[in-house]
C-alpha cells in the first residue's frame, strides 16, 4: 500500500471510529441490537468518508464482546464501568475492542485514536483518563508490543 492509499485507509478507520463512539454512545442510552445501529448510521453524514466495515465490525464486536470488554475495563479502571461518562465509555470500549481483538492495529494506534477521540468529544481532560487506562490495558493485552 502507498503511503497516500494508507493514510487514505488510515483516514477512513479514524472516521469509522468516531461514528462507532456516536453508534456505541446511543446503545448506551437505548440499547438496541448492533444491526439497528449500523442501519441507523448507514446514512451519516460521514459515511461515505468511513470504512464501513470497520465501523460495522467495531459495532458489532463490542457489542458481542460487551461482558468481556466491560470486564476487562472493570480491571483497569479506578471505578465501575457504569460510573464513566458515557462518550469515555465508548471510546475505552473501542480502544480495549482493538487491543484485545484487532492485532492487526498496533497498540499505539488504538490508543491514540482512543486519546483523539476523547480529546474531541469528552470533558476536558477525559483524554488523560482513557490514556492511562488503555496503557494499563495494553500492558496486559500487548506486553510483547508495550
Amino acid at each position: 500500500m502507498s503511503g497516500g492509499a494508507a493514510r487514505e485507509y488510515s483516514g477512513a478507520r479514524t472516521v469509522a471510529r468516531k461514528l462507532a463512539l456516536q453508534a456505541l454512545y446511543r446503545w448506551q442510552l437505548n440499547e438496541a441490537p448492533w444491526q439497528d445501529l449500523v442501519q441507523e448510521f448507514a446514512d451519516a453524514e460521514d459515511m461515505p468518508r468511513a470504512d464501513r466495515d470497520y465501523f460495522r465490525t467495531l459495532v458489532e464486536g463490542i457489542t458481542g464482546a460487551r461482558a468481556a470488554l466491560e470486564s476487562r475495563l472493570a480491571a483497569c479502571c479506578d471505578r465501575e464501568p457504569r460510573l464513566l461518562d458515557p462518550i469515555e465509555r465508548a471510546v475505552l470500549m473501542i480502544g480495549l475492542y482493538e487491543l484485545e481483538f484487532r492485532s492487526e492495529v498496533p497498540y499505539r494506534t488504538a490508543i491514540s485514536e482512543a486519546v483523539q477521540l476523547a480529546r474531541r468529544f469528552g470533558a476536558t481532560d477525559g483524554h488523560k483518563y482513557v490514556n492511562a487506562v488503555l496503557d494499563r490495558a495494553a500492558r496486559t493485552l500487548r506486553p510483547a508490543e508495550h
